[in-house]
């Protein structure tokens, strides 16, 4: 019998400094939904969080944005993604980003964008439903 390896998923929430910690409650409820999930490290801009996500083999991306930068920062993160052959990471966001942007953003690729206030439990099942489990090789 195969068993299936966690979901993993790279959390990144940029700050003007570059780097940041991402909201407690939404990593708490990705672990304890059994997610493997790393925090982006120190460099949080759209290359930081790439090379992090394919060092880490990660399944999905999930940034929380508060910078209003985030039509610049998701368009960097997906033309890295294909530039670097990592076209099958799932990419999410979520955070105060206007409703008029969300169409854009997944023109370029996003698969989902969360508002503000949406509870973590609904992001989690959200993962569950549409990222892919890789199988344990």
């Amino acid at each position: 019998m195969s068993e299936t390896t966690p979901i993993r998923v790279v959390m990144a929430k940029p700050q003007p400094d570059g780097g940041g910690t991402p909201p407690v409650p939404i990593v708490e409820a990705f672990r304890k939904a059994g997610f493997d999930t790393v925090i982006a490290g120190p460099v949080q801009n759209a290359e930081g969080i790439v090379d992090t996500a394919l060092r880490e083999r990660a399944d999905a991306i999930c940034v929380s944005s508060l910078l209003g930068e985030h039509t610049e920062l998701f368009t960097g993160v997906m033309e890295l993604l294909r530039e670097r052959g990592g076209e099958h990471i799932t990419v999410i966001g979520g955070g105060i980003i206007p409703t008029a942007d969300i169409p854009g953003l997944k023109e370029r690729g996003v698969a989902e964008i969360f508002s503000a206030g949406t509870p973590a439990w609904a992001v989690v099942t959200w993962i569950k439903e549409h990222v892919r489990q890789p199988t344990g090789a």
